[in-house]
């Protein structure tokens, strides 16, 4: 009897436990399985949506190539807003900022590239959209600013375009000696990197940079 008493009084405390904790205990198993439900759709959801940027950025390389810029720069718009987190949105304002450049438009070009300075959480497309933004700094006019967005992080992948750049605004400023060895410093980074890098031996010729080499 005493055994039996022992099994009825474990199963009065667990009828007890259950009352007061079944509630709690079938409420979490739901979150759970909500969770784990909302979590697969909420894959799902961004897998879709990175198929349809990867769709709508190859969309806007063929139309850039085929000159339709008109078209090019309102799809950039689409893909900024409806995919503006997206390594594809970064990539369709660099787009965009080269087809202002190509219909002379040098603000749009500039507000484009800022775009992806501010936004991007991309080290190396921040720095890329820097140089370019330099140089087009520079043929604005504008060499100062140049080398203050210079100055800012650029990833050492793109030491070589930095320096580049560099050369070219201060060339611009008539600091010739300083732009001599910046121009310098982009042909020994590219050698060190082995990295093309054009037109910069032909900047030193001009300057009469017989020390530098290829």
């Amino acid at each position: 009897m005493a055994e039996l008493r022992t099994e009825e009084e474990q199963l009065e405390a667990i009828k007890r436990w259950w009352k007061e904790n079944g509630t709690s205990l079938i409420a979490g198993v739901a979150i759970a399985i909500a969770g784990v439900v909302g979590w697969n759709a909420w894959q799902n959801y961004q897998d879709n949506q990175a198929q349809a940027a990867s769709m709508r950025y190859q969309e806007l390389v063929n139309l850039a190539d085929d000159g339709e810029t008109a078209d090019a720069r309102g799809l950039v718009e689409e893909i900024t807003d409806s995919h503006g987190r997206t390594l594809y949105a970064d990539l369709a304002r660099l787009i965009d900022a080269g087809l202002a450049v190509e219909e002379g438009d040098l603000g749009e070009a500039r507000r484009a590239l800022e775009a992806v300075i501010e936004s991007s959480g991309r080290a190396y497309l921040q720095g890329l959209a820097r140089v370019r933004l330099a140089r087009l700094q520079v043929a604005d006019g504008d060499a100062e600013a140049a080398l203050d967005t210079l100055a800012r992080d650029v990833p050492a992948a793109l030491a070589a375009q930095q320096a580049d750049v560099r050369g070219d605004a201060l060339h611009a400023l008539g600091r010739d000696d300083e732009a001599r060895q910046a121009w310098q410093e982009a042909l020994a980074v590219a050698e060190q990197r082995n990295q093309p890098i054009y037109g910069v031996q032909l900047k030193l010729d001009d300057l009469g940079a017989e020390e530098a080499t290829l």
